[in-house]
Parts: C-alpha cells; structure tokens; sequence
C-alpha cells in the first residue's frame, strides 16, 4: 500500500510498531457489518464495529462490538459510570472523531475518548475492525487493539 493510502489508524499501529493485515472491499456504505463479514471469508463474531455515543454528563464514549450484535445501552452506561448513554447522531460523527459513518474505528479518532471493547474480543486470536474508511478493515490481535485505543474489557452487549 502506498504511503498515501495509509489511513489515521495504520499511521498509529505503525508508529506503536504493532502487526497488523489490511483488508479492502468494494466501498458499499449499505453493506452490512455480517456482510462485510461474509466478503473477508470470516466468522462475524470477529469483526467489530465502533460505535460513539454521550453519557449525560456529556462526555463522549466509544465502544467496540461484534457486527451482529446491539449495543446494551443500560450496561454500557454502567460500564463507563454514566446514569445513560445514547448514540450521536450521524452528522455529529466525522465533526467529533474525524472519521465517517462506516468508516469509524477506535483508533486514531481526533481526540481520545473512554473506549470499551466487548467481552468477547480477548477470546480470539485476531479481529477486525475499520481502518478508518469505508471499504478497509484491519486485522489485528485483539490484546494489540486494546493497547492502541485504550480500551477497556467489558460486558456491553
């Protein structure tokens, strides 16, 4: 890949000198997370999806799930100590995280926010997540994910 083609979150693995695989698609923002699954030949439950959202005190929080499932608002708000959380709105996205709707990854956001991963993440040898366009994936070891964004384990879903 060329240098310019190198998004936000491959400019960070590499200067953190973390290993990870690339993986393009044909850039469909109406596909889905399973589908997008099914076009890299794996196991949804390996490919996470990030999603933003702001507690009532109006701080901001990431959390990163399995493409299949929903984020539990209730238990994400007691994972991060908020009485709620809700999701952003779509156009509040690119403005607060740099990164487009389909495109959003945990890592390199515009400015660091509380992250939490699922459960389940720590549980597979490598995972996927965007690399921060429409089209891209990054594969990963989940333990590397984790110490690039910060996040925290947690019961979310």
């Amino acid at each position: 890949m060329k240098n310019n083609d190198r998004t936000n979150v491959m400019r960070v693995l590499d200067q953190k000198k973390i290993g990870y695989s690339s993986h393009s698609y044909e850039a469909d923002p109406s596909l889905t997370g399973e589908e997008i699954a099914g076009i890299l030949g794996e196991d949804a439950k390996k490919v996470f999806k990030t999603l933003v959202t702001q507690g009532k005190s109006g701080a901001y929080y990431v959390f990163v799930v399995p493409v299949m499932a929903e984020l539990d608002l209730k238990k994400a708000a007691k994972a991060c100590g908020e009485k709620a959380v809700a999701m952003i709105k779509q156009k509040e996205l690119l403005p607060l995280t740099g990164y487009v709707h389909g495109g959003c990854s945990p890592i390199g956001m515009k400015k660091a926010f509380r992250t939490f991963i699922h459960e389940t993440a720590p549980s597979y040898e490598k995972i996927y997540v965007s690399a921060g366009r429409v089209g891209l994936q990054i594969e990963l070891a989940p333990a590397d994910l984790i110490a690039a964004a910060g996040c925290a384990v947690a019961d979310i879903v």
